[in-house]
């Protein structure tokens, strides 16, 4: 034991010299064995696996997965985790993002997940962060998940920490350590007791972690780099205990989630066809897509039709807009501000930022909002409430995090520095046939995003004769109702 101990230090010590080798694990540990009863892994996201699965060369499902949460969830393990999924299932049409942001605990991703979580919808969600168990904001990012999206989520339980004020080797009952403990053990906790009210996946890698050190005779430090960032091992370890959920078993009833997304093909009795060509679907969901067929016109004449939903064309619905991520502060690379409303309808557009008055020591910050339509917004201070001219911008205040980031890094403010967004639709006015490359693949279009999630119904009237290329309408209902206080 005590040479195998020997053997994985030297391995964490070669791997932390490098950090090229920090970025791409490669050091060779002992096997790990996960926390729990592998038979029931995979139980919760089983129509993420499903498309995995099925995907064959002829017919390549596409499938989106973002992995959400804080620095932790940016090392280098979640790489690992994809790579193996792309190896396991490379015919699925995989689109896999890390949109995490380091030091970003619940109460403050419950704001950037505006922009980066509910406009992507992806099919899984890969979650875990830190704080924000007491104030119940971990538990309403993900409610709004499966309220607002159709997404799974695989909520992973945290890795082992430890305080810089006890020694690698020291007591674990020292008070420091049993606080990080308890506070770790409140998110296992919640993520439980989630996964049985939410049907949500639940990877156990702080029991798995600890299962390890025991059998291999090690200590929580020799799995950090620091107090609470992995190092190789730590690294390869929640790799290795996040991978096993991530399988597909037919033998798993489909109750849950058969119904989340559905396929209406056009030849469904469903979709009503009327002599001028267009086509009528009544639906329940929040999200509808139209999959596009092999259009036999020539090159350049793709169809086109006017989409209505609910009779009207979807420009009209205030909510199927939406402000993107912000670009980054000068430093440390965090969104500029964290979160941006509106009070009056949006249209597409890109916003700036430029700042008028920058003092680090004084926390002054003062700033002058454009947009490529609107024009000149107005100015704002970031400790008070902004609301534009237009009301198309609205900036709580501390939701600025320029100064913080220039004196986090003690840095001055670069000359010309701005900042831009945009806000972009989640819906086509018209739709335009897509040209099918390669007819293995999905060529799916979002038709409208967003809507309440209710009875809808859609029409698409070409501009003009002839029949529109398409194979079918996708469906996407939630399965939460929104509660009372969104």
């Amino acid at each position: 034991m005590q040479l195998l101990r020997s053997t994985l230090i030297l391995s964490l010590t070669l791997v932390a010299c490098s950090p090229d080798l920090l970025a791409q694990p490669t050091a060779k540990f002992a096997p790990v064995k996960p926390a729990g009863d592998p038979a029931t892994f995979g139980a919760n996201i089983q129509r993420t696996m499903t498309l995995l699965a099925t995907s064959r060369p002829e017919k390549r499902n596409r499938v989106r997965i973002l992995f959400y949460g804080q620095s932790v969830t940016r090392n280098p393990w979640w790489n690992v985790v994809a790579d193996d999924l792309r190896n396991r299932f490379p015919h699925a049409d995989l689109e896999i993002e890390n949109r995490a942001i380091g030091g970003y605990g619940g109460p403050v991703l419950i704001n950037t997940a505006e922009f980066d979580l509910y406009p992507f919808y992806p099919d899984l969600v890969i979650f875990h962060v830190w704080s924000g168990v007491e104030s119940g904001h971990q538990e309403k990012i993900i409610r709004r998940i499966r309220e607002r999206t159709t997404a799974e989520v695989l909520l992973w339980t945290s890795n082992l920490r430890w305080p810089s004020t006890v020694p690698p080797d020291g007591d674990p009952q020292h008070a420091s350590v049993l606080a990080k403990d308890a506070q770790d053990q409140a998110i296992s906790d919640l993520y439980f007791r989630l996964g049985r009210e939410l049907d949500c996946e639940v990877a156990d890698v702080r029991t798995g972690m600890q299962g390890y050190l025991k059998e291999n005779n090690l200590v929580v430090k020799d799995t950090l780099r620091d107090t609470v960032h992995p190092n190789a091992l730590g690294n390869f370890l929640i790799a290795e205990l996040v991978k096993p959920h991530l399988r597909y078993d037919p033998s798993f009833p489909d109750d849950k989630w058969k119904d989340l997304v559905t396929d209406v093909p056009i030849n469904d009795a469903r979709v009503q066809k009327k002599d001028d060509g267009s086509l009528t679907l009544n639906f329940q969901g929040n999200r509808i897509d139209v999959i596009a067929a092999p259009d036999d016109a020539a090159p350049g004449d793709a169809a086109k039709a006017d989409v209505l939903l609910d009779g009207k064309s979807p420009s009209q619905f205030p909510e199927l807009y939406y402000h993107t991520r912000p670009s980054p502060t000068p430093v440390a690379g965090r969104p500029a501000f964290n979160r941006i409303d509106h009070r009056a309808p949006l249209q597409v557009e890109t916003w700036t930022a430029r700042i008028l008055e920058c003092d680090l020591e004084k926390d002054v910050l003062r700033y002058e909002i454009s947009g490529s339509k609107t024009g000149p917004d107005g100015t704002g201070d970031h400790k008070q409430r902004f609301v534009s001219h237009s009301g198309r911008v609205v900036i709580e205040p501390r939701m600025w995090m320029v100064n913080w980031s220039l004196r986090y890094r003690k840095q001055s403010l670069p000359k010309d520095y701005k900042v831009t967004w945009e806000t972009r639709p989640l819906f086509v006015d018209v739709w335009q046939s897509p040209a099918v490359a390669d007819p293995s693949k999905e060529y799916p279009t979002v038709l409208a995003q967003g809507f309440k999630n209710g009875d809808h119904s859609l029409t698409l009237t070409p501009q003009t004769s002839g029949k529109l290329p398409i194979k079918a309408f996708r469906i996407y209902q939630p399965p939460l109702k929104v509660s009372e206080e969104e």
